[in-house]
């Protein structure tokens, strides 16, 4: 297991300097990145970065929301709600009632797949990760434990090759992040911000 703390993660500038992301991990092919988890504050509406060629998954974890406008239509993000969509879908972002913070999941389809499913106690369940992946825990309220291991919300948990033991109580809630790699794909390792 590694852990994560909220407090240790760095600013960096979105891909088309609306905004400011804290990145979380990624997922390293080589020197290339596979899939890559982060948070991000909106603090105003504007348009999504374009990551044509992967799949977003956004959460929003704190705030009310937004609705996502695009050439088809609209998508509603709601609190602890995970959305996918194309990450090349031009989308501008309207909040619904202020600023909120969102996680973004983004992977590459042709090297894995992924799952993002909100979780709330009281619970206890032991989590196997994939024979070929990991699995993640982001802290959405509460103390939840992972392997008896207290987290804070904003927090994040990784398991790649030991089952997870997940206790959530009466208010604690999570987001569990499945990533599996693909079999042709080559070996993909966890590379964790630091700070």
């Amino acid at each position: 297991m590694k852990f994560l703390r909220c407090e240790s993660l760095v600013e960096v500038p979105w891909k088309n300097g609306g905004g400011r992301t804290r990145e979380i991990a990624m997922g390293m092919a080589g020197d290339r990145s596979v899939w890559r988890l982060s948070r991000a504050d909106v603090t105003q509406d504007g348009a999504f970065s374009n990551f044509a060629g992967l799949v977003r998954i956004l959460t929003v974890v704190s705030g009310r929301g937004m609705i996502l406008q695009h050439p088809d239509g609209s998508m509603a993000a709601e609190p602890w709600t995970p959305l996918r969509f194309d990450g090349g879908l031009d989308v501008h972002a309207r909040l619904k009632d202020g600023s909120l913070t969102d996680l973004n999941l983004m992977f590459d389809p042709a090297f894995c797949q992924a799952d993002v499913m909100a979780k709330q106690g009281p619970l206890r369940q032991v989590v196997a990760p994939p024979a070929r992946g990991i699995v993640a825990f982001h802290v959405l309220s509460g103390a939840p434990m992972v392997n008896a291991h207290g987290l804070a919300t904003g927090d994040t948990a990784f398991a790649g090759t030991t089952d997870a033991a997940l206790t959530l109580a009466q208010g604690d809630a999570v987001l569990e992040i499945g990533l599996r790699y693909l079999d042709h794909s080559n070996a993909i390792r966890l590379c964790i911000a630091d700070g």
